[in-house]
């Protein structure tokens, strides 16, 4: 009942900046913490970036200063602005957002989505 649409990635020059934006809808009774992994080839994936309902933020430290997260609570939709891009920073980044919802006997639970991944790719 929960959809998460990413959109904003693409192909970029070292130095270039994009932004991603991952909205969601359907039955959503509040939201917990929205963040931003990354997936490069023959890699596990990491989290980028994370926050929380109360606007706490934690960065991965290679992307400290040069990525920057946010949320817009009326839209349910969180972003990352990517600047000063490496080629180090291509990567499937995914959307994860986590949802407190009733369960079928109305108890409050918490339920992490994820995104279906939007290329980022920096060229040299």
């Amino acid at each position: 009942q929960v959809q998460l649409v990413e959109s904003g990635g693409g192909s970029v020059r070292a130095g270039g900046s994009l932004r991603l934006s991952c909205a969601a809808s359907g039955v959503i009774f509040s939201i917990n913490r929205m963040g931003w992994y990354r997936q490069a080839p023959g890699m596990q994936r990491e989290l980028v970036a994370r926050i929380v309902s109360g606007g706490s933020t934690n960065y991965l430290d290679s992307v400290k200063g040069r990525f920057t997260i946010s949320r817009d609570n009326a839209k349910n939709t969180v972003y990352l602005q990517m600047n000063s891009l490496k080629p180090e920073d291509t990567a499937v980044y995914y959307c994860n957002v986590q949802i407190r919802n009733g369960d079928t006997m109305g108890t409050m639970r918490l339920y992490d989505y994820w995104g279906q991944g939007t290329q980022v790719t920096v060229s040299s």
